[in-house]
């Protein structure tokens, strides 16, 4: 087994060597190498200690010093280069207290999180694989390095990860590691919001967003999204759906672009169900007001995990207008942009194609079709270049303030109801008859 190294990590390798020490590749860069992937990093272990990482390379950077890591400069390019090192006690249940740096390379590698994650490799020696990764790899297994529960107990964390490892990679977890993150998930409270935001995202926007099942069967939704708990044992007794309001939102995600924003869209469009479901009198579910109250839930729940206020703003409006459905005319729809805003297009249309494919075949086409209307209007209405907005009037306040109207409030009314007039009548948003129309709103 032979991987094509870059010439600069070979040259690092090399001059470690030179020197008296080891060193190897190691981690995800050996683990993508024999899923024929290009590493997006490349992480070299050496039994150099830090300082004589420092001697050796005349451009580093003190990295994490503490912790065995100096970044070497080559090329213009960055490489971590690490001290084998045997981690202390994990007392907060996050990162190790203290490290020990040592020259046994088999050390080092017990204390990684997985077996695919724990070879190592290097020209002169070939791969070093004490754990058996490359037969996990082969038979599409993330089992952690030696007991589960001691690798979960140092970083609770590397639950969230073995479940992203298996969506991105599409491999089954171990049934002993599957057990201990099972056992351990109320640990993941330690961890905090954005470590816990990023794996959980990275699953998400995977190609087997699914997994986000599993992240709900080994309880680990509890520590950070309880909502979905409760919206995976919500039933929905309806001829618009077969499954659970969870396992309807599994799918829907499934069924939409692997992106941040519309993947988290689809995650959370119906979490206000559970709270919005009453049951009539022929036993029949309803979720009235969920995608007003969902809006506001979660916008919630995306702060709690720490995410930046663009995402929050345009989740929350797809979530809020998920199941907008306006008459299939031109006017209906751009008074629906009007409202709606088109800074959410056309992801909300994947958003509720995939909505209405994850529900049950009933009126399935019939909904499809009002779909593409609507698709088909909104893209009328843009190709047209027709006003849905004050700032797409061919008038503004500075027009109004030299026709004698006060500046102020005054000045937003009547751009509003020249807009409602518009948005009827797209052939007056001329300047000349806009002028013309300003007494008559005034008096409206």
């Amino acid at each position: 087994m032979t991987f094509l190294l870059p010439d600069e990590v070979k040259k690092i390798i090399e001059m470690l060597e030179a020197n008296g020490h080891e060193a190897y590749i190691v981690g995800g860069c050996v683990r993508d190498c024999f899923l024929d992937r290009v590493p997006s990093d490349w992480d070299i272990t050496t039994s150099a200690k830090p300082e004589e990482v420092k001697q050796i390379f005349p451009f580093t950077i003190d990295t994490g010093l503490k912790h065995g890591t100096v970044t070497v400069r080559m090329n213009h390019r960055s490489f971590e280069v690490t001290t084998y090192r045997i981690d202390g006690e994990y007392t907060d249940g996050r990162h190790p207290d203290d490290v020990t740096f040592t020259d046994n390379l088999y050390e080092d590698l017990k204390r990684r999180d997985f077996t695919i994650n724990a070879m190592a490799y290097n020209e002169r020696e070939g791969l070093v694989d004490r754990f058996n990764g490359q037969e996990d790899l082969n038979d599409k297994i993330i089992r952690a390095v030696g007991e589960p529960r001691e690798r979960f107990t140092e970083d609770a964390l590397r639950m969230m990860r073995a479940v992203r490892f298996a969506a991105q990679l599409d491999f089954t977890i171990d049934k002993d590691t599957f057990d201990a993150i099972t056992e351990l998930s109320y640990t993941l409270r330690k961890v905090s919001a954005e470590r816990i935001r990023t794996e959980f995202e990275k699953t998400l926007v995977s190609s087997h967003p699914e997994f986000i099942r599993q992240v709900y069967e080994t309880h680990l939704t509890t520590a950070f999204i309880p909502e979905f708990d409760i919206m995976m044992k919500t039933e929905q007794h309806s001829p618009h759906h077969d499954y659970t309001v969870g396992e309807h939102t599994i799918r829907v995600v499934k069924e939409v672009p692997e992106e941040k924003v519309i993947r988290l869209a689809a995650l959370l469009h119906d979490v206000a169900k559970p709270m919005c479901k009453t049951t009539d009198s022929d036993g029949r579910d309803h979720f009235y007001g969920h995608p007003e109250m969902g809006e506001e839930l979660s916008a919630d729940i995306l702060r709690r995990l720490k995410y930046d206020n663009d995402t929050i703003y345009l989740v929350k409006k797809l979530v809020r207008y998920h199941d907008e459905r306006p008459e299939n005319s031109l006017k209906s729809v751009r008074h629906a942009l009007s409202k709606i805003g088109t800074d959410i297009f056309p992801a909300l249309f994947d958003l509720k194609r995939a909505d209405t494919l994850a529900q049950s075949d009933y009126q399935r086409e019939e909904k499809l079709q009002a779909i593409d209307d609507f698709e088909r209007n909104y893209n009328d209405i843009k190709d047209a270049e027709e006003a849905v907005s004050v700032k797409d009037l061919m008038i503004n306040g500075t027009d109004l303030i030299s026709m004698g109207y006060t500046r102020g409030p005054e000045i937003g009314s009547i751009l509003a109801k020249l807009l409602d007039h518009v948005l009827d009548h797209p052939e007056d948003n001329n300047k000349r008859r806009l002028k013309e129309l300003v007494s008559t709103v005034v008096r409206q």
